[in-house]
């Protein structure tokens, strides 16, 4: 049985990048985004609704307070994610190198999964 790791590829895009694009543009992308979902060695994944539907949690001298996104005025903010299984972080990294936001502008972040 090969040894494989769980990697989260969290992806973030430039603001705006989505609706720069012309329609063919669009879609090629989400066919890139659909046939990373499609191989074998992705497990879950989803897009993340814009950073303007958040809400903050955090706790404040003992009181929980609520915020409304968005939080930071940032270049790139955190539009979704994969959950990849993979057999080290080169192969992770070479997923996430598929990630069409990296050739528009963005990063992804590749981040082992610690198990429980």
């Amino acid at each position: 049985m090969e040894v494989t790791m769980r990697y989260a590829l969290m992806i973030y895009s430039e603001p705006g990048t989505e609706e720069s694009l012309s329609d063919a543009e669009r879609a090629a992308v989400l066919a890139e985004y659909a046939a990373l979902a499609d191989d074998d060695r992705s497990l879950d994944g989803t897009w993340l609704q814009s950073m303007e539907t958040a809400t903050r949690l955090r706790t404040v001298g003992g009181e929980v307070l609520l915020s409304d996104g968005p939080f930071a005025d940032t270049k790139e903010v955190l539009g979704g994610f994969c959950l990849v299984e993979a057999a080290d972080v080169d192969e992770a990294l070479e997923l996430a190198a598929r990630v069409p936001a990296v050739r528009l502008g963005g990063t992804v972040e590749v981040r082992p999964v610690r198990k429980r």
